[in-house]
């Protein structure tokens, strides 16, 4: 059961943690809809393992994009081309990274424990699917991501804070502020899995500092670590490819779908 558990996760997490349907609300659903309780999916050692797979997953398939930036961002310091042009764009997700950071390393806990209710988040799920809608019909999606600005970017870095609470989902959000900001779909999405590669990096290295595998935790702490990976991997892929010629309709769908599904599995019970 805890091998099924971890596989089962692991797949969950990769997917849900890249499109915009909000990780968080998943990996709590899906323990309350099967009554889980007292098992790995509420061990330090398995979020952990999560957050490891879905950062080797953003690590693999933007490699050659933070070589490029982190390049230019070095080679800027010498000649002073942070000042414009791409030298300048790491200067703006470390920037956006900020609002996310403060709070969820002051609020996180308190959010996990606060706004698990199923209720809760069937509220941020609709919420957030007819923003969104309205959002993606609506916006401009005129701007590429060369084009990204400081003030576009502080304001998607203080919309990715938003997605501490479930249901919202950090992808989502960010995608939205980035179409808000007049920035091509594709575009908003590419920014938003940059902008969370630090957020991951940061929450996986806190979390791994705390680790401690007890008996019986290195194979399912593996085999989650790699689904995730894998499927997170997969969903990057397919979103970036997705947005290229197609709406946020079928996320919009699926939200308003799963929050229609838990209230009324909550109403049964």
């Amino acid at each position: 059961m805890v091998l099924f558990e971890s596989v089962l996760l692991g797949i969950i997490q990769g997917f849900t943690e890249f499109l915009p349907v909000s990780s968080s609300a998943h990996l709590i659903l899906i323990p309350w809809i099967f009554g889980w309780e007292g098992t790995l999916v509420d061990s330090l050692s398995f979020d952990v393992a999560l957050h490891a797979g879905t950062l080797v997953a953003i690590l693999v398939y933007f490699w050659r994009d933070w070589l490029l930036l982190l390049r230019k961002f070095f080679s800027s310091l010498h000649d002073g081309s942070w000042k414009s042009g791409e030298g300048r764009f790491v200067w703006y997700i470390v920037l956006a990274t900020i609002p996310a950071g403060i709070l969820g390393f002051k609020f996180e806990h308190i959010v996990e424990q606060s706004f698990r209710n199923p209720l809760l988040i069937v509220v941020a799920l609709a919420v957030i699917s007819i923003v969104m809608w309205i959002v993606d019909r609506y916006s401009s999606k005129m701007v590429n991501i060369q084009h990204m600005r400081l003030g576009h970017a502080l304001f998607i870095g203080c919309a990715q804070a938003v997605a501490l609470i479930p249901g919202v989902s950090r992808s989502g959000i960010t995608i939205i502020a980035g179409l808000m900001s007049g920035y091509t779909r594709e575009s908003a999405a590419r920014f938003s899995f940059l902008l969370a590669t630090p957020v991951i990096f940061g929450a996986a290295v806190l979390k791994l500092a705390k680790l401690h595998l007890g008996t019986g935790e290195a194979v399912p702490f593996l085999l989650g670590t790699i689904s995730s990976a894998i499927i997170g991997y997969v969903s990057i892929k397919f979103l970036l490819r997705y947005l290229n010629s197609h709406s946020l309709n079928l996320f919009v769908g699926y939200r308003l779908a799963l929050a229609a599904a838990v209230l009324a599995l909550v109403i049964i019970r």
